[in-house]
């Protein structure tokens, strides 16, 4: 089946921004139209909005109006990025969702836009989703209280219920909603469904609860939407094999996900720059590095903390086989189509 975006409205808007050099910032808004399909014809056009009266229904400001010179730098950044589309076109990019992006409103459109921008353009995006602050406005708002041990949330079974109700019957559904609003289709699934995931207890689960990993990943399912044209949006929820809900590390499903997917690229969305030579120093950015110069760093002591996990996250994926894991910033808007659209990236990519 062709790949296309559709929508309820035949006409869907993107607006999108991109860094040209440190003192000029670029709006690009795109608009997508599918024409009338005929049995011989699916097609995309893509044409670029000079500017708007109103604003668009992800509550963005009022378009600029634009000179021919900012128009003819909107053409040649457009033209700029065919290499990349090439590149990655037909291939799978699963996303970890969360951190900072997940609580602004404006970081959120972002990363949807984003998405839909990829798969309009013919990649083949899938999203996984935690929603860690979510679920603990509603244990305090329910008088559970929330607890924690090495960074991993204590998982009783009220605690647990909750988890499954926020994640899959909530943040998930938003996203989904968020999604086809934009354009494109997405279609809302937690480890359950479709036997996608099975989970095992954590080596600690005395301690944690019902904190689980990934036994095994079917991905039937996956491909079955991925192949229509669809986003698969995966809550990081799952139960072990005799139906016990477990609550798994959203990095940890993406990873997962994406070797079984045999995904091209892995990106971990996450509230650092990336990984830092000097974790003092933000301007230590490591732009690339293979799996052996960053096991050395973690040797070193200069990966520490939360991020050794998200590391280890991104070389168990690279040794099953994805060919690049990404950790970039999700603080900076349209961060993924950085990552994936230029050179220069939005973080520190990882190669095997």
């Amino acid at each position: 089946m062709g790949h296309f975006c559709s929508s309820q409205d035949p006409l869907s808007f993107l607006s999108l921004t991109m860094t040209k050099s440190k003192a000029e910032t670029l709006n690009l808004n795109f608009r997508f139209s599918k024409p009338p399909l005929t049995p011989n014809s699916r097609r995309l056009r893509l044409s670029i909005r000079a500017s708007s009266p109103s604003s668009t229904a992800l509550n963005d400001p009022p378009l600029p109006s634009l000179t021919n010179s900012d128009l003819q730098l909107r053409v040649r950044i457009l033209s700029e990025s065919l290499p990349y589309i090439q590149k990655f076109r037909g291939k799978t990019i699963v996303v970890k969702y969360g951190g900072a992006a997940m609580k602004s409103a404006e970081l959120k459109a972002s990363v949807v836009r984003d998405l839909v921008l990829l798969s309009c353009v013919g990649l083949r995006p899938v999203l996984v989703h935690g929603g860690g602050p979510e679920i603990n406005v509603l244990l305090n708002q329910l008088n559970i209280p929330a607890q924690f041990r090495d960074g991993l949330r204590v998982t009783d079974a009220r605690t647990m219920e909750v988890v499954s109700m926020v994640l899959v019957g909530k943040v998930n559904k938003d996203l989904v909603s968020r999604i086809n609003y934009a354009g494109a289709t997405a279609v809302g699934l937690s480890g359950m469904d479709g036997r996608l995931l099975v989970a095992r207890p954590s080596p600690n689960a005395a301690q944690l609860g019902f904190v689980g990993e990934v036994a095994r990943v079917d991905p039937t399912v996956l491909q079955t939407i991925v192949d229509n044209g669809s986003i698969p949006v995966i809550a990081s929820v799952a139960a072990d094999e005799y139906g016990q809900p477990y609550n798994i590390n959203a990095d940890t499903v993406a990873g997962e996900v994406a070797a079984a997917l045999g995904a091209e690229k892995l990106i971990l969305l996450t509230d650092v720059a990336g990984i830092l030579r000097n974790r003092e120093d933000p301007g230590s950015l490591v732009k690339e590095i293979d799996i052996k110069g960053v096991k050395k760093m973690i040797e070193e002591g200069k990966v520490g903390g939360g991020m050794i996990p998200k590391v280890n996250c991104c070389i168990r994926s690279l040794d099953q086989g994805v060919t690049t894991a990404s950790i970039i910033d999700g603080r900076v808007e349209h961060s993924l189509l950085h990552e994936i659209m230029t050179d220069e990236g939005a973080g520190t990519m990882i190669t095997g």
